[in-house]
């Protein structure tokens, strides 16, 4: 079953149960970290689209205890990016499996382009990404 998700492109990394935990308006997204149970510990993540967004977007706790944002596009084939399990990388879910490291450089694989990072502040419970 892994493999037909990863020909179809199909990511791990789940929408947020709560929709409205987040918002977006002109180009900023504000999420409420105490509504976002996926982000609560390192290693969470979740990935937010629709709700007028310009371009589907990756959350991730890292490993580094930092947040983290990235346009949810690998630079080979396009697809989602998941994080993966106890390492400070992400990956595209595609049979490529290019990865890429918390800056968006790419590590390993046919991707050549890094993906985008979005600066990310966090304050009083929320989390602020500019996608400016």
């Amino acid at each position: 079953m892994e493999i037909l998700k990863r020909i179809f492109g199909i990511c791990r990394t789940p929408m947020p149960q709560n929709q409205d935990a987040w918002q977006y308006a002109d180009g900023v997204v504000t999420v409420d970290l105490n509504r976002m149970p996926e982000l609560a510990a390192p290693g969470g993540a979740a990935r937010l689209e629709g709700k007028g967004l310009p371009e589907r977007v990756l959350l991730v706790h890292g490993n580094d205890g930092a947040y983290h944002a990235f346009r949810n596009r690998c630079t080979h084939m396009g697809r989602r990016i998941d994080p993966l399990p106890d390492t400070d990388r992400l990956r595209c879910c595609s049979v490529s499996r290019s990865t890429f490291d918390y800056a968006g450089e790419p590590l390993e694989g046919p991707a050549g382009n890094s993906i985008t990072a979005f600066p990310v502040t966090t304050a009083e419970g929320q989390l602020t990404v500019s996608l400016r």
